[in-house]
């Protein structure tokens, strides 16, 4: 994977990216770690006492280290289509679709958002937003650069530029709307708007990372630190990326590099639902993933549940009659559940919910068993 080296400060010797929110973490007394080419915040106050503010109450994460890229252009969305499976025709301004940027083998270089946004009122040009990971940013900008029709589009790293701030949490829209112009509460789930907020252009999207309701939020970085300090003042919680990893395995959301990559399939990843083979044309992969849903697939990414308290950690050996048939790829102890809960590819014969296999922790075999995903869901989230 891609990652970024460069310094926001030229007078920082360390090798890492800072977020321009880097500062205001440090006041919080943050920790502080390394990840994805970026120095972050993994925990403020607690990762327990994080996680549960964000399924209880409203948290809020810094992200800006994503990667941001804005797109323009006429027939933009036709252009785009061939470079992920999913149908983006029938995307409204406003509306979003989670997909994956694919390789010649069908497999993910990375999964994505984009937004379709409204059209510019002066050329009738499309434009779309797209999120990307932070730690294929470089490789994502240089793989869609060479892939797609840049005749007429243009095609930005907006990046450096923006702030991106992400609040989570049932009570997420009492706390933005107060310094936001339009609406929240009409916008569904993946939908997003252009508006004003403390009185500066921003974009707001109804996603996450959490499985809970809420925003993120994209903004020039003064207004990003303006943002960050009034929702601390009012009482939101900051929370670090140790807290956003337990969020979103519960809620069985997968993280590139660990559960999903570049050797790993759609339809092998559970994502079978961003492949759109009877409604779009040709796009890069495609035949593969056809020969894969007529012969069906050898693995599966299942989630499993540990019968006692021994948590299953990435790289884990699966068991299943002595044999090892699959490895962890994501877990944790899940603070909601309170129990240990883990992402695994197994073979496709033994991914049916109860089956019972065992993880190898430190040289000892303990029993688990196939769940279905999520493993939480949350009562919160818009439909």
């Amino acid at each position: 994977m891609a990652k970024s080296t460069e310094s926001n400060n030229p007078e920082n010797p360390s090798p890492l990216a800072r977020t321009p929110l880097y500062d205001l973490s440090l006041e919080l007394k943050a920790r502080m770690v390394p990840f994805s080419g970026w120095e972050m915040a993994v925990q403020y106050s607690g990762l327990s006492s994080e996680h549960q503010t964000v399924r209880s109450q409203v948290g809020m994460f810094d992200i800006s280290h994503m990667g941001k890229f804005g797109l323009r252009g006429k027939q933009l969305r036709t252009k785009f289509q061939p470079l992920v499976p999913s149908d983006l025709s029938r995307l409204q301004p406003g509306q979003a679709q989670y997909t994956v940027l694919l390789n010649a083998q069908g497999c993910i270089l990375d999964d994505i958002i984009f937004y379709c946004q409204e059209p510019d009122a002066t050329t009738s040009e499309e434009r779309a937003v797209i999120i990307v990971n932070a730690a294929t940013r470089i490789r994502d900008k240089a793989w869609i650069a060479a892939h797609l029709e840049l005749s007429g589009v243009s095609f930005t790293d907006i990046s450096p530029d923006k702030v991106l701030i992400a609040i989570q949490g049932p009570e997420a829209v009492s706390y933005l709307q107060p310094l936001v112009a339009d609406n929240l509460t009409p916008i569904k789930a993946f939908g997003h708007l252009e508006t004003i907020l403390l009185g500066q252009p921003s974009f707001i999207a109804r996603t996450g990372y959490t499985g809970e309701d809420g925003f993120e939020i994209m903004i020039d970085a003064a207004v990003g630190k303006e943002l960050w300090q009034k929702l601390l003042t009012a009482g939101v919680v900051p929370c670090g990326l140790g807290a956003r990893d337990t969020l979103r395995l519960e809620a069985a959301m997968a993280l590139y590099g660990q559960d999903i990559d570049y050797n790993t399939t759609p339809l092998e990843a559970g994502l079978g639902w961003v492949v759109h083979l009877d409604t779009k044309g040709d796009f890069i992969g495609r035949e593969v993933l056809e020969q894969q849903k007529a012969s069906g697939v050898s693995k599966r990414l299942v989630g499993l549940e540990m019968a006692g308290k021994h948590i299953a950690r990435h790289g884990y050996p699966v068991i299943f009659e002595s044999e090892k048939v699959g490895e962890v790829t994501s877990g944790t102890l899940s603070p909601t559940l309170n129990k240990p809960i883990a992402l695994a590819y197994v073979p496709t014969k033994l991914a049916k919910s109860g089956q019972e296999l065992e993880v190898e922790i430190r040289g000892k075999n303990y029993p688990a068993r196939v769940v279905k995903k999520p493993f939480y869901r949350s009562p919160n989230r818009p439909s």
